[in-house]
């Protein structure tokens, strides 16, 4: 323990911002929520029938662990996890909006629905709305924290 740290003054830098706090709480469950029902149903179903829809299964899986890490950032915080789970989150839309239009464009290729199917209609389209309610918040909290 330095003497900073013993006085109970921690350089700014070292400080974490909090992220979940208010609306941040939200995002904390729901990301949590979508990783229980993410790997949870990819592991079922590569486990089990795997050879009928790999593509779709291990989107769901990969969907599954974008969701952990951003859970995971929001909670520990910071602003490299803030700029981290900002990042995530912008390739958890892509990722939607690219699989979302893909299974609408070729339906063939997805025998089965992925997570991001259909823009996460599945899941009543919280896949599209999550990533964008969290960047607001991420960039809200960097704003934030600079004041």
């Amino acid at each position: 323990m330095t003497a900073a740290e013993e006085n109970g003054t921690v350089p700014q830098e070292k400080k974490r911002t909090r992220l979940i706090s208010g609306p941040g709480m939200l995002l904390v469950w729901l990301y949590g929520v979508m990783v229980v029902g993410a790997v949870s149903r990819s592991a079922v179903q590569i486990s089990t029938e795997f050879d009928k829809a790999p593509l779709a299964y291990s989107l769901s899986a990969v969907a599954g662990l974008v969701y952990g890490f951003i859970t995971y950032s929001l909670v520990r915080g910071g602003e490299r996890a803030r700029r981290a789970a900002l990042v995530c989150c912008a390739a958890e839309l892509a990722g939607v909006l690219i699989v979302g239009t893909w299974t609408l464009v070729e339906p063939s290729a997805f025998p089965d629905a992925t997570v991001w199917s259909d823009y996460g209609m599945g899941y009543l389209f919280i896949p599209v709305l999550l990533p964008l309610s969290a960047m607001y918040w991420l960039r809200k909290a960097a704003r934030t924290a600079a004041q």
